[in-house]
């Protein structure tokens, strides 16, 4: 596993060892920047849930991202995102948050809200809609922030969800992507005219 683009491009990077994290593939990485790219997304100020090895947010910086925040529930997972982060250079601009995804969510944001933010939860999760939402409705984020889901492709991602419009999803073998964009003043005037 490599950095795929940018500043740091092939720098490998670690993966936690014996852990059910399952790494973003370095060729759904390069799809996934590919469509950010076409679609005009240049992520500067990034979330990075499930985090794993930290391979998605460390892509995003080594393409000009200003900063990101990694949250990863696994310890070891911290340590690997840690190592990574000094191996490409990029610890002054990151921080790692050592805790689950919802209590993440639940605490107050500091600085500005995020523009960008990846979820590469276990294919498994039964909760990945509902994640989704809570993402959506977080002081973490705001109108127009986007919100990129790995997924399995037994997985639906449904086009529209309580303030998420979808922009693409595609599969490559096993993996796919979904993008969306979080509407907060669509989702408003709805629910006032309800």
């Amino acid at each position: 596993m490599r950095v795929i683009g940018g500043t740091a491009r092939g720098r490998r990077l670690k993966a936690p060892r014996g852990l059910r994290t399952r790494p973003m593939a370095d060729k759904i990485r390069e799809a996934l920047f590919a469509m950010l790219d076409s679609l005009g997304i240049r992520p500067r100020r990034v979330l990075d849930l499930y985090a794993g090895s930290g391979a998605i947010g460390i892509e995003a910086l080594s393409r000009g991202a200003e900063w990101v925040d990694f949250v990863e529930r696994s310890a070891a997972a911290c340590a690997v995102i840690r190592d990574n982060l000094a191996a490409t250079g990029f610890a002054d601009r990151a921080a790692v948050h050592c805790t689950t995804v919802q209590a993440f969510l639940r605490r107050p944001p500091r600085g500005d809200p995020y523009d960008f933010v990846i979820m590469d939860p276990p294919y498994a999760d039964p909760t990945i809609h509902e994640t989704m939402v809570a993402v959506a409705h977080s002081p973490h984020v705001r109108d127009g922030t986007v919100l990129v889901i790995g997924h399995s492709p037994r997985v639906s991602m449904p086009e529209q969800l309580n303030g998420l419009e979808q922009l693409r999803d595609r599969c490559h073998g096993d993996s796919c992507v979904a993008i969306y964009v979080i509407r907060r003043g669509a989702s408003s005037e709805s629910e006032a005219e309800a």
